[in-house]
């Protein structure tokens, strides 16, 4: 089967432009390639489990899109198995600034892109897929699994979205950035030189002041 986030794509707007700005023959060869079943690999997998914060973007009624950042603590997007020859994604939606415009488009059409970045390593995976909005009493079993332990707020709905298609894009343009957690373990090691270069300074400063005094 073709590339089904490709496909999804391929309309004949997006193949004029690639026409006038001579990517199309490219394209054609690309989409004939590849081979996707809206199945997560194990890479697609992992990858997601270790982000903490995605985009989701969704259209309303109006055509207008609508691109929301949704954020936790590494893990919060559950990849729950498979539906109908399609992974399934699901994560916790927590009562926020009460606007739902991301929910109430939902309402209209349940079609969806996700973007999940990896800033530190210049890596992204696209996500199309279905959503449905599930009341967080309608499935008790769900919201405990994918809930965040110990995060103070209430929840009130699961988002679960079945994949349509997925793709890796290129890192280009892609500026790196790391998260407070992911200098750590660099910034405690330059912490503790400086300690010891703090320690080393003091023990001299005695020294020479010993020297002086004498």
């Amino acid at each position: 089967m073709p590339h089904r986030y490709l496909a999804a794509l391929d309309t004949p707007s997006v193949e004029a432009a690639q026409r006038e700005y001579g990517s199309h023959t490219a394209m054609r060869r690309l989409i004939s390639g590849w081979d996707t079943d809206a199945v997560l690999g194990e890479d697609e997998t992992a990858f997601i489990a270790a982000r903490d914060s995605f985009y989701l973007a969704t259209v309303g009624e109006t055509g207008w899109p609508y691109v929301q950042h949704r954020g936790g603590p590494p893990g919060f997007v559950t990849v729950l198995g498979e539906e109908d020859d399609a992974s399934v994604l699901a994560w916790a939606d927590y009562r926020g600034n009460r606007q739902y415009v991301s929910v109430g488009n939902l309402r209209a059409s349940a079609r969806v892109s996700l973007l999940f970045m990896d800033y530190a390593q210049q890596q992204r995976l696209k996500v199309l897929g279905e959503a449905r909005v599930l009341k967080a009493d309608e499935g008790p079993e769900l919201t405990a699994r994918v809930s965040t332990p110990d995060y103070h707020a209430r929840v009130e709905r699961i988002i679960t979205v079945r994949v349509h298609g997925y793709d890796w894009n290129c890192p280009q343009h892609i500026t790196p950035r790391w998260t407070r957690a992911e200098l750590a373990p660099a910034l405690e090691k330059l912490h503790t030189e400086l300690d010891t270069l703090r320690a080393r300074t003091r023990h001299l400063e005695q020294e020479l002041a010993a020297l002086r005094a004498r």
